[in-house]
């Protein structure tokens, strides 16, 4: 077998691969479309509506699961749990510091995980440190700028603190997910990123709650957990293929 002869090879397994991987996301897909479906704003919390809620990124667990095994559990699997768990306790208001505690557990996950041999390790160059920083200055500027109105909650005493950790952990996943320079990864993190500013500044009453704003929220949110999912089989798979080198 030649280099173009394994080329070739390689180009079919990939294609192979995404055809699979797209078809094992069908479920995720169709389930996400069902949600957007049934939502409605203003839509009494019930089980119902938080298994409609959560059921996409449990889809999305089942398929990193299916693609990369148990070995991963405390990884993006597990991160992708928390998120479901926190989905179902953010359809109830009384439960959104139980629900923040949830996604903050995910994200200490996705950045171990960020971490691992699973994601090759590469040295920052100037614009990686760049954006690090840029990172770095829109946490913050998020929390002072949330501050305010943090004070203004009834429960200001806990809300502040958890507040500050959960920007100082989701910050710290945009960074290692940029770390990896692994695209999908990437973009994923950043797209959570938005996501949860999003929902903070119509939560705190930064700004009035809108429908659009909830569409933006729910929109960035499934799309970042998808690319978070599909980066971690791409990282797996891609650590686990070695070239053939070997002529016949």
């Amino acid at each position: 077998m030649d280099i173009l002869e394994t080329d070739a090879y390689d180009r079919r397994q990939r294609r192979n691969m995404s055809c699979a991987l797209l078809f094992s996301l069908l479920p995720f897909f169709l389930s996400t479309a069902l949600y957007f479906y049934l939502w409605t704003p203003g839509m009494p919390a019930s089980m119902v509506s938080a298994g409609v809620k959560s059921a996409p990124t449990f889809l999305l667990a089942a398929v990193v699961l299916s693609w990369n095994g148990s070995r991963n559990i405390p990884g993006v699997l597990g991160g992708l749990v928390f998120s479901a768990v926190g989905d179902c306790c953010l359809v109830w208001p009384e439960l959104f510091l139980h629900g923040m505690g949830a996604f903050a557990v995910a994200h200490l996950l996705y950045s171990l995980t960020f971490l691992s041999s699973r994601y090759a390790a590469r040295p920052s160059s100037s614009g990686m440190r760049f954006l690090y920083l840029i990172l770095c200055l829109i946490g913050g500027g998020f929390y002072i700028g949330v501050y305010p109105f943090l004070l203004k909650a009834q429960n200001a005493d806990v809300l502040i603190p958890a507040v500050g950790v959960y920007v100082v952990l989701i910050t710290l996943m945009g960074i290692l997910a940029i770390r990896t320079r692994h695209t999908p990864t990437l973009l994923g993190s950043l797209s959570f990123i938005v996501s949860d500013l999003s929902l903070a500044v119509q939560v705190f009453k930064v700004m009035p709650p809108t429908e659009h704003g909830s569409i933006l929220v729910m929109t960035t949110y499934y799309l970042a957990q998808l690319l978070i999912a599909v980066g971690d089989i791409d990282a797996g798979k891609s650590k686990e293929s070695y070239p053939k080198w070997k002529r016949y």
